[in-house]
């Protein structure tokens, strides 16, 4: 995904206790008018749209509700209905701020820049990754040997960068909305990957007593 332009603007769809990580893939239901306008100027543009959470009821100005961190998405299938409703599936890119919010359209529409995140020192990454990979193992025991290849197939693909295994591992088997918009909002990577492993190991415990 790396060879792919961010946009400076973006158009996002608000919801409630939902997160999309980079790297992971969400399907949605287009309906409300606002956004089907969303998803018809991303397809002629960029295929872009953002995911942001909405933490308080919605108002006009999305600054007073929604998180300040989302996450931009590609477009990676849309399928429209005979009634103008659509499903598409997003495909997450990358973290991004929401710095600005713009009144000229319809919907959600937001100045972004990249929200980076700050890289676990080199020499650590290796025994960083594998204690998560470990944890993820743990947790893993219990489930069909299917499962298992499946989400370790997944997490390979991250190819040993600390950045996509915790985002992958975190889309898999963080379920709590808190607890997924705090790890989308945490800037350390070693701090998503300290929690994930916790958490797993913690829950592995859990299940065994």
């Amino acid at each position: 995904m790396s060879g792919l332009e961010i946009p400076e603007y973006c158009g996002a769809i608000l919801l409630p206790e939902t997160t999309l990580f980079p790297h992971g893939a969400m399907p949605l239901h287009i309906f409300e008018p606002r956004y089907r306008e969303m998803l018809d100027d991303a397809l002629k543009s960029n295929c872009m749209i953002c995911v942001g959470t909405l933490i308080d009821s919605e108002t006009s100005n999305p600054a007073d509700c929604a998180a300040s961190i989302g996450t931009i998405g590609l477009i990676r299938a849309s399928r429209e209905q005979e009634d103008g409703r659509s499903n598409l599936l997003l495909h997450g890119i990358l973290r991004v701020k929401f710095t600005d919010w713009l009144d000229d359209k319809p919907y959600p529409f937001a100045q972004i820049e990249p929200a980076l995140s700050k890289k676990i020192p080199e020499f650590e990454t290796k025994s960083a990754t594998v204690s998560l990979r470990d944890a993820v193992n743990q947790a893993l025991r219990s489930f069909p040997e299917e499962t298992q290849t499946r989400v370790n197939a997944t997490l390979d693909r991250a190819q040993g960068d600390p950045i996509i295994l915790a985002d992958a591992v975190a889309q898999q088997f963080i379920q709590n909305p808190s607890m997924r918009r705090q790890l989308l909002e945490e800037r350390e990577v070693a701090k998503r990957i300290d929690f994930l492993a916790s958490y797993l190991r913690n829950a592995t415990r859990d299940e065994r007593n």
